[in-house]
């Protein structure tokens, strides 16, 4: 790697199977949401006519499935994100001490394992082994996949800096959400033909992928920063990081997580309960249909994330960007709340608004922590983040009601669940007011516009290749506190 080309040609590799890590646990996630109404159906249909294990909601039929409830359903993804915010803390911590190549093995490892549990579960429709198995193995998924973004973050802010990192943060998530898209498309249509068990399989083959762009991850990332003579440094900064280093942890750092928490908690429980909610608002609708207008979420985010962080990238104005999106969110909830605008309309606006998000709160973390410190405070962020989607879950759990849901929820009920969304994203508009006003106090580093701010200090900094300035400086990455150059989950 020693023309720049090539290191680019390199990073550029690393980033594809960077990627490629979560594609399959996205896509997984997000199944239950798909198939809800095969989650929430009853155990047997004995007086309906019946193709392939359904029949069509919304027409007053039957539709067999595993019998949940809307509070058990819910539970699905309350425990997932639990997982998350015990683990992730953790993890972050051993990331930062044992380093990429352990984090990425292990992470991956339990996304397939929980994957494998969660679909094994599905066997044993009625009887009381199958909750605690789903349980169990959206547990074991969750401190997974959880974790492995953690890892999939550091490895980009490590190897992409400064005018490129909310691009590769984007492309990140574009892969990542490529993965949800695809499962809104063809998760429905396969489990029609194939039956529930053989699609929670399928998810699992796809975690099983993830685990080799796994093994090739971590033998690039070794190969790398071998070449670049960074490999012994990183091991001796990693060998300083302390459990009470959170300490040192900013009002900023802070801030923006609780930020982030209140963004994603009008999201993913939305998105969780959004195909059964179109169902139940909009009658002419049916389950496949339903599931394509609640994964516009996700295609728009697909298809804005790499343009949107070369915006972000060119302009900065990361805090700024912050609070436009949480702004222009409102009325998302609002018209899916009280009027009878065509749902597409509106998920298509929260994928937008989502993208925006994505690409300006979570780069912006590695601007206001120490890079030796990334892990644990990603693992921080992501910990909050899955406390608050946790809780929402099960509010949203409880708002929904308790009952099998064969029947329609009453529209009082999912009203009552988007003023609670409205209520997250005014909470989310007023931690990211704040957050601007103390960063201009401080300086200003999250609204700086990343290639003005690396020219004005450094002429040549602004098209410097970002490996060749480590190797020719100290051996050791910049931390985002000492260069303005340096930039999600």
């Amino acid at each position: 790697m020693g023309k720049p080309a090539e290191k680019a040609f390199y990073r550029f590799v690393v980033l594809f199977f960077n990627c490629m890590l979560t594609f399959g646990s996205y896509f997984c996630f997000d199944i239950p949401s798909v198939l809800q109404d095969q989650f929430q159906g009853n155990l047997t249909c004995p007086n309906a006519t019946v193709q392939n294990g359904t029949a069509p909601n919304g027409t007053g039929e039957c539709v067999e499935g595993l019998g949940m409830t809307p509070q058990e359903y819910n539970l699905l993804y309350a425990v997932y994100a639990w997982t998350n915010a015990l683990v992730v803390i953790m993890a972050g911590f051993l990331i930062d001490k044992l380093g990429n190549r352990f984090g990425v093995f292990l992470f991956s490892f339990l996304t397939v394992l929980g994957s494998t549990i969660f679909a094994l579960g599905s066997h044993f429709k009625g009887t009381s082994y199958l909750l605690p198995l789903m349980l169990t193995g959206r547990l074991v998924f969750g401190s997974g996949n959880g974790s492995l973004t953690i890892v999939q973050n550091r490895i980009t802010a490590f190897w992409f800096k400064g005018k490129e990192l909310a691009l590769a943060f984007g492309l990140t998530l574009a892969f990542s959400r490529l993965g949800s898209v695809l499962n809104f498309f063809c998760t429905q249509r396969f489990e029609s033909e194939y039956g529930m068990q053989w699609t929670l399989w399928g998810g699992t083959f796809l975690c099983v992928l993830g685990f080799l762009a796994a093994i090739a991850v971590s033998a690039l990332d070794k190969v790398g920063m071998r070449q670049l003579g960074l490999d012994g440094a990183i091991q001796e900064e990693s060998r300083k990081v302390r459990v009470q280093d959170f300490r040192k942890l900013s009002l900023r750092y802070w801030l923006l997580v609780l930020t982030i928490m209140f963004f994603y908690n009008g999201i993913f429980p939305f998105i969780a309960d959004a195909s059964k909610f179109i169902q139940d608002k909009y009658s002419d609708y049916s389950q496949k249909e339903a599931a394509y207008v609640a994964g516009a979420v996700y295609d728009s985010s697909l298809v804005l994330s790499a343009i949107v962080g070369i915006l972000i990238d060119y302009v900065g104005l990361r805090g700024v960007f912050a609070v436009g999106c949480a702004v222009l969110t409102l009325p998302v909830f609002a018209l899916l709340a009280f009027t009878f605008v065509p749902p597409l309309v509106s998920t298509i606006w929260l994928g937008v608004t989502y993208s925006f998000a994505a690409a300006s709160m979570w780069p912006s973390i590695p601007l206001v922590v120490p890079q030796a410190t990334l892990g644990t405070a990603m693992g921080l962020a992501t910990s909050v983040q899955m406390i608050g989607i946790g809780l929402s879950n099960l509010i949203v759990g409880q708002i929904l009601g308790t009952k099998s849901s064969d029947a329609k929820i009453p529209l009082w009920r999912w009203q009552r669940m988007m003023v609670f969304m409205l209520a997250n994203t005014i909470c989310c508009i007023m931690t990211s007011v704040v957050l601007n006003v103390v960063d201009h106090r401080q300086g200003g580093t999250l609204n700086k516009t990343t290639k003005r701010t690396a020219a004005q200090e450094d002429p040549s900094a602004a098209d410097r290749e970002p490996l060749l300035d480590e190797q020719e400086g100290q051996g050791v990455p910049n931390t985002p506190d000492s260069s303005s150059s340096s930039n999600r989950s």
